[in-house]
Protein backbone atom coordinates (compact mmCIF):
# COMPACT_ATOMS: atom_id res chain seq x y z
CA UNK A 1 0.00 0.00 0.00
CA UNK A 2 1.60 3.49 -1.04
CA UNK A 3 1.81 5.36 2.57
CA UNK A 4 0.29 8.46 0.32
CA UNK A 5 -2.92 6.69 0.52
CA UNK A 6 -2.78 5.80 3.65
CA UNK A 7 -5.85 7.40 6.26
CA UNK A 8 -4.56 7.96 9.52
CA UNK A 9 -8.11 8.00 10.85
CA UNK A 10 -9.73 5.12 9.28
CA UNK A 11 -10.12 2.54 11.95
CA UNK A 12 -7.40 -0.08 11.76
CA UNK A 13 -9.91 -2.29 13.15
CA UNK A 14 -14.09 -2.49 12.45
CA UNK A 15 -15.66 -0.59 15.12
CA UNK A 16 -19.05 -1.61 14.46
CA UNK A 17 -17.96 -4.80 15.84
CA UNK A 18 -16.93 -5.63 19.65
CA UNK A 19 -14.25 -7.72 18.88
CA UNK A 20 -13.41 -4.62 16.46
CA UNK A 21 -13.66 -2.26 19.54
CA UNK A 22 -11.60 -4.24 22.27
CA UNK A 23 -8.79 -4.98 19.75
CA UNK A 24 -8.65 -0.40 19.49
CA UNK A 25 -9.46 0.05 23.20
CA UNK A 26 -6.27 -2.66 23.94
CA UNK A 27 -4.53 -0.91 21.85
CA UNK A 28 -4.82 2.85 23.36
CA UNK A 29 -5.88 2.02 26.94
CA UNK A 30 -1.99 0.28 26.95
CA UNK A 31 -0.59 1.32 30.57
CA UNK A 32 2.86 1.65 28.94
CA UNK A 33 1.89 4.86 26.76
CA UNK A 34 1.26 6.68 29.92
CA UNK A 35 4.74 6.88 30.81
CA UNK A 36 5.75 8.11 27.54
CA UNK A 37 7.55 11.79 27.88
CA UNK A 38 5.18 14.62 26.36
CA UNK A 39 7.84 15.16 23.89
CA UNK A 40 7.04 11.60 22.16
CA UNK A 41 3.75 11.85 22.84
CA UNK A 42 4.17 15.26 20.63
CA UNK A 43 6.39 13.66 18.10
CA UNK A 44 3.64 11.36 17.29
CA UNK A 45 0.63 14.37 17.15
CA UNK A 46 3.36 16.00 14.61
CA UNK A 47 3.47 12.51 12.61
CA UNK A 48 -0.10 12.56 12.59
CA UNK A 49 -1.27 15.77 11.62
CA UNK A 50 1.63 15.30 9.04
CA UNK A 51 0.00 12.22 7.52
CA UNK A 52 -3.49 14.48 7.50
CA UNK A 53 -2.52 17.41 5.49
CA UNK A 54 -0.75 14.62 2.83
CA UNK A 55 3.20 15.42 3.88
CA UNK A 56 4.37 12.05 4.87
CA UNK A 57 7.90 12.24 6.03
CA UNK A 58 9.92 10.30 4.03
CA UNK A 59 11.57 6.50 5.25
CA UNK A 60 8.11 6.59 7.29
CA UNK A 61 6.94 2.83 7.94
CA UNK A 62 2.89 1.85 7.94
CA UNK A 63 4.33 0.76 11.31
CA UNK A 64 5.44 4.08 12.52
CA UNK A 65 1.95 5.83 11.88
CA UNK A 66 0.11 3.09 12.98
CA UNK A 67 1.82 3.45 16.49
CA UNK A 68 1.96 7.09 16.08
CA UNK A 69 -1.90 7.06 15.99
CA UNK A 70 -1.41 5.11 18.76
CA UNK A 71 0.07 7.10 20.83
CA UNK A 72 -2.24 9.92 19.58
CA UNK A 73 -5.35 8.14 20.28
CA UNK A 74 -4.48 7.45 24.00
CA UNK A 75 -3.24 10.76 25.07
CA UNK A 76 -4.36 13.30 23.06
CA UNK A 77 -8.34 14.72 23.51
CA UNK A 78 -10.61 13.60 19.66
CA UNK A 79 -12.49 16.63 19.74
CA UNK A 80 -9.87 19.22 20.74
CA UNK A 81 -6.34 17.45 19.69
CA UNK A 82 -5.18 18.77 22.89
CA UNK A 83 -3.20 16.58 25.15
CA UNK A 84 -5.02 14.84 28.03
CA UNK A 85 -3.77 15.16 31.76
CA UNK A 86 -1.87 11.20 32.46
CA UNK A 87 -4.26 10.74 34.97
CA UNK A 88 -7.31 11.32 33.55
CA UNK A 89 -6.08 9.35 30.06
CA UNK A 90 -7.61 5.99 30.14
CA UNK A 91 -4.49 4.26 29.74
CA UNK A 92 -3.61 5.79 32.88
CA UNK A 93 -7.02 3.36 34.71
CA UNK A 94 -4.95 0.30 35.27
CA UNK A 95 -2.31 1.98 37.83
CA UNK A 96 -4.49 4.74 38.68
CA UNK A 97 -7.06 2.12 39.62
CA UNK A 98 -4.41 -0.17 41.48
CA UNK A 99 -2.67 2.15 43.72
CA UNK A 100 -6.58 3.68 44.75
CA UNK A 101 -7.69 0.26 44.94
CA UNK A 102 -5.06 -0.85 47.50
CA UNK A 103 -5.78 1.87 49.51
CA UNK A 104 -9.73 1.18 49.75
CA UNK A 105 -8.81 -2.60 50.75
CA UNK A 106 -5.90 -2.07 53.09
CA UNK A 107 -7.99 1.26 55.06
CA UNK A 108 -10.85 0.29 55.94
CA UNK A 109 -11.13 0.23 59.61
CA UNK A 110 -12.38 2.93 60.24
CA UNK A 111 -14.62 5.77 59.12
CA UNK A 112 -12.19 8.76 58.72
CA UNK A 113 -10.58 6.00 56.54
CA UNK A 114 -13.17 5.19 55.03
CA UNK A 115 -14.10 8.84 54.11
CA UNK A 116 -10.83 9.97 52.60
CA UNK A 117 -9.74 6.93 50.69
CA UNK A 118 -13.54 7.19 49.22
CA UNK A 119 -12.82 11.00 48.25
CA UNK A 120 -9.37 10.38 46.83
CA UNK A 121 -11.32 7.60 44.97
CA UNK A 122 -14.52 9.80 43.84
CA UNK A 123 -12.30 12.79 42.96
CA UNK A 124 -9.91 10.35 40.60
CA UNK A 125 -13.40 9.47 38.43
CA UNK A 126 -14.68 13.27 38.53
CA UNK A 127 -10.99 14.12 36.69
CA UNK A 128 -11.51 10.83 34.48
CA UNK A 129 -14.83 11.60 33.86
CA UNK A 130 -13.88 15.09 33.09
CA UNK A 131 -11.10 14.62 30.82
CA UNK A 132 -12.70 11.81 28.62
CA UNK A 133 -15.71 14.39 28.23
CA UNK A 134 -17.62 15.50 24.87
CA UNK A 135 -15.23 18.63 24.69
CA UNK A 136 -17.13 20.47 22.16
CA UNK A 137 -19.56 21.54 24.57
CA UNK A 138 -17.58 24.18 26.21
CA UNK A 139 -17.63 24.91 30.07
CA UNK A 140 -16.35 27.50 32.35
CA UNK A 141 -13.96 26.82 35.22
CA UNK A 142 -17.20 28.04 37.71
CA UNK A 143 -18.88 25.12 36.48
CA UNK A 144 -16.57 22.92 36.64
CA UNK A 145 -15.94 23.97 40.53
CA UNK A 146 -19.49 23.32 41.16
CA UNK A 147 -19.64 19.85 39.13
CA UNK A 148 -16.82 18.91 40.72
CA UNK A 149 -18.44 19.56 44.91
CA UNK A 150 -21.40 18.63 43.68
CA UNK A 151 -20.30 15.16 41.98
CA UNK A 152 -17.49 14.05 44.48
CA UNK A 153 -19.65 14.83 47.59
CA UNK A 154 -22.53 13.29 46.40
CA UNK A 155 -21.35 10.49 45.19
CA UNK A 156 -18.98 10.40 48.19
CA UNK A 157 -22.15 10.10 50.92
CA UNK A 158 -23.79 7.75 48.80
CA UNK A 159 -20.82 5.53 48.41
CA UNK A 160 -19.61 5.69 52.71
CA UNK A 161 -23.76 5.14 53.59
CA UNK A 162 -23.86 2.35 51.40
CA UNK A 163 -20.24 0.84 52.76
CA UNK A 164 -21.53 1.60 56.49
CA UNK A 165 -24.21 -0.24 56.07
CA UNK A 166 -22.05 -3.35 55.59
CA UNK A 167 -22.07 -3.39 59.30
CA UNK A 168 -25.70 -3.98 59.97
CA UNK A 169 -26.45 -6.11 56.65
CA UNK A 170 -26.94 -10.00 56.22
CA UNK A 171 -23.74 -11.83 55.22
CA UNK A 172 -25.23 -11.85 51.55
CA UNK A 173 -26.21 -8.77 51.23
CA UNK A 174 -23.12 -6.85 52.59
CA UNK A 175 -21.12 -8.97 49.69
CA UNK A 176 -22.44 -6.56 47.49
CA UNK A 177 -22.64 -3.45 49.10
CA UNK A 178 -19.26 -2.28 47.82
CA UNK A 179 -20.04 -2.96 44.41
CA UNK A 180 -23.73 -1.38 44.95
CA UNK A 181 -21.90 1.57 46.57
CA UNK A 182 -19.31 1.85 43.39
CA UNK A 183 -22.12 1.72 40.51
CA UNK A 184 -24.22 4.25 42.32
CA UNK A 185 -21.27 6.37 42.76
CA UNK A 186 -20.97 6.36 39.27
CA UNK A 187 -24.96 6.87 38.62
CA UNK A 188 -24.00 10.03 40.20
CA UNK A 189 -20.44 11.78 39.72
CA UNK A 190 -20.36 10.91 35.56
CA UNK A 191 -23.76 13.04 35.01
CA UNK A 192 -22.68 15.39 37.70
CA UNK A 193 -19.57 16.12 35.71
CA UNK A 194 -21.10 15.85 32.08
CA UNK A 195 -24.14 17.90 33.86
CA UNK A 196 -22.98 21.02 30.61
CA UNK A 197 -23.92 18.27 28.10
CA UNK A 198 -26.82 17.14 29.51
CA UNK A 199 -27.88 21.23 29.79
CA UNK A 200 -27.28 22.55 26.44
CA UNK A 201 -26.32 19.45 24.73
CA UNK A 202 -23.67 18.22 22.34
CA UNK A 203 -22.47 18.86 18.90
CA UNK A 204 -24.39 16.14 16.67
CA UNK A 205 -22.68 15.86 13.05
CA UNK A 206 -23.53 13.76 9.70
CA UNK A 207 -21.94 10.66 8.35
CA UNK A 208 -19.16 12.86 7.22
CA UNK A 209 -18.53 14.85 9.77
CA UNK A 210 -20.47 18.15 9.18
CA UNK A 211 -22.07 20.06 12.31
CA UNK A 212 -26.18 19.95 12.28
CA UNK A 213 -26.73 21.06 16.25
CA UNK A 214 -26.74 20.28 19.60
CA UNK A 215 -29.01 17.56 20.87
CA UNK A 216 -29.68 16.94 24.54
CA UNK A 217 -30.91 13.56 23.64
CA UNK A 218 -27.48 12.64 22.04
CA UNK A 219 -25.87 13.74 25.66
CA UNK A 220 -28.27 11.87 27.72
CA UNK A 221 -27.86 8.55 25.27
CA UNK A 222 -23.83 8.72 25.44
CA UNK A 223 -23.47 9.50 29.09
CA UNK A 224 -26.03 6.78 29.40
CA UNK A 225 -23.55 4.00 27.73
CA UNK A 226 -20.75 5.55 29.63
CA UNK A 227 -22.64 5.20 32.71
CA UNK A 228 -22.30 1.20 31.82
CA UNK A 229 -19.57 0.55 31.06
CA UNK A 230 -17.73 2.31 33.62
CA UNK A 231 -20.02 0.43 36.56
CA UNK A 232 -19.34 -3.49 33.88
CA UNK A 233 -16.05 -2.07 34.33
CA UNK A 234 -15.81 -2.22 38.13
CA UNK A 235 -17.74 -5.43 38.33
CA UNK A 236 -15.99 -7.71 38.72
CA UNK A 237 -13.35 -6.83 40.88
CA UNK A 238 -15.58 -5.17 43.20
CA UNK A 239 -17.82 -8.34 43.01
CA UNK A 240 -14.35 -10.09 44.41
CA UNK A 241 -13.98 -7.36 47.17
CA UNK A 242 -17.09 -8.57 48.41
CA UNK A 243 -16.87 -11.47 48.64
CA UNK A 244 -13.32 -11.62 49.85
CA UNK A 245 -13.21 -8.37 51.59
CA UNK A 246 -10.80 -10.01 54.38
CA UNK A 247 -7.99 -11.09 52.07
CA UNK A 248 -6.22 -8.27 50.85
CA UNK A 249 -3.27 -10.05 48.54
CA UNK A 250 -5.78 -12.33 46.64
CA UNK A 251 -8.14 -9.40 45.90
CA UNK A 252 -5.58 -6.59 45.25
CA UNK A 253 -3.08 -8.83 42.87
CA UNK A 254 -6.18 -10.51 40.86
CA UNK A 255 -7.69 -6.82 40.44
CA UNK A 256 -4.63 -6.23 38.36
CA UNK A 257 -5.47 -8.62 35.12
CA UNK A 258 -9.35 -7.38 36.25
CA UNK A 259 -8.52 -4.25 35.20
CA UNK A 260 -5.71 -4.98 32.05
CA UNK A 261 -8.69 -6.37 30.79
CA UNK A 262 -11.97 -4.93 32.23
CA UNK A 263 -11.05 -1.48 31.23
CA UNK A 264 -10.92 -1.96 27.38
CA UNK A 265 -13.39 -4.42 27.27
CA UNK A 266 -16.16 -2.27 29.39
CA UNK A 267 -15.22 0.90 27.02
CA UNK A 268 -15.88 -1.84 24.12
CA UNK A 269 -19.70 -2.17 24.89
CA UNK A 270 -20.90 0.59 22.66
CA UNK A 271 -18.70 2.59 20.01
CA UNK A 272 -17.02 5.91 21.13
CA UNK A 273 -18.41 7.78 18.08
CA UNK A 274 -22.31 7.22 18.94
CA UNK A 275 -24.74 6.97 16.53
CA UNK A 276 -28.67 8.31 16.68
CA UNK A 277 -31.86 8.20 14.61
CA UNK A 278 -33.16 11.72 13.46
CA UNK A 279 -36.25 10.51 14.36
CA UNK A 280 -35.49 10.18 18.30
CA UNK A 281 -34.07 13.89 18.61
CA UNK A 282 -35.72 17.01 19.75
CA UNK A 283 -38.57 18.21 17.70
CA UNK A 284 -36.78 21.78 16.72
CA UNK A 285 -33.42 19.77 15.79
CA UNK A 286 -34.91 17.02 13.60
CA UNK A 287 -37.72 19.47 11.77
CA UNK A 288 -34.73 21.77 11.17
CA UNK A 289 -32.52 18.58 9.44
CA UNK A 290 -34.94 17.19 7.91
CA UNK A 291 -35.75 20.64 6.24
CA UNK A 292 -32.32 21.36 5.02
CA UNK A 293 -31.87 17.76 4.27
CA UNK A 294 -34.81 15.99 3.70
CA UNK A 295 -34.43 12.46 3.80
CA UNK A 296 -30.67 12.41 3.36
CA UNK A 297 -29.71 12.36 6.94
CA UNK A 298 -31.45 9.76 8.84
CA UNK A 299 -28.84 9.64 11.50
CA UNK A 300 -26.55 12.03 13.65
CA UNK A 301 -23.40 11.04 15.31
CA UNK A 302 -21.43 12.53 18.09
CA UNK A 303 -18.46 11.64 21.15
CA UNK A 304 -19.62 10.23 23.68
CA UNK A 305 -17.26 10.09 25.65
CA UNK A 306 -15.11 7.43 27.80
Amino acid sequence: MALRSFDIDAPRWDQSTFMGRLKHFFNITDCRTAILPDSRLDEAKALVDSCRAGSIPPGTTEEQLHYAKKLYDSAFHPDTGDRMNIIGRMSFQVPGGMAITGCMLQFYRTVPAVVFWQWVNQSFNALVNYTNRNAASPITPKQIGIAYVTATSTALATAVGLNLYTKKAPPLVARWVPFAAVAAANCVNIPMMRQQEILNGISVTDENGNKLGHSKKAAVKGITQVVISRITMAAPGMSMKGRFHKSFHLVYFCRIPNLVFMVPAACSLFPQRCSMAVSKLEPDLRDSIRSQYGDAVQHVYFNKGL
